[in-house]
């Protein structure tokens, strides 16, 4: 969706965080946690898009989006996954 900030790959990741958080708040074991933590939630985020996307933002000198990527990919990952935490724990 353009090379100023990679919204597709934080929309995504932000979506994975939010459904990890709610996984775990609903209390699945801890097999099928993994299973679907690991492989369902964890093919459909792209960490090692989020990296590659960010790197290429400092290498075109875009050094605010990339810092603004890593910042706020980080701050809202951790707050969706809390969020999807409290809304698992009272389903």
């Amino acid at each position: 969706m353009g090379r100023d900030f990679p919204y597709g790959t934080f929309t995504i990741n932000m979506v994975g965080a939010l459904v990890l958080g709610l996984l775990a708040g609903i209390g699945l074991t801890s097999t099928l946690y993994t299973v679907v933590g690991t492989a369902t939630v964890g093919s459909f985020t792209t960490f090692s898009t989020w990296m590659f996307e960010t790197h290429r933002l400092a290498e075109d000198s875009a050094i605010r989006g990339a810092m603004l990527n890593m910042l706020v990919s980080l701050a809202a990952g951790f707050a969706l996954a809390v969020l999807g935490h409290t809304i698992g724990a009272h389903a």
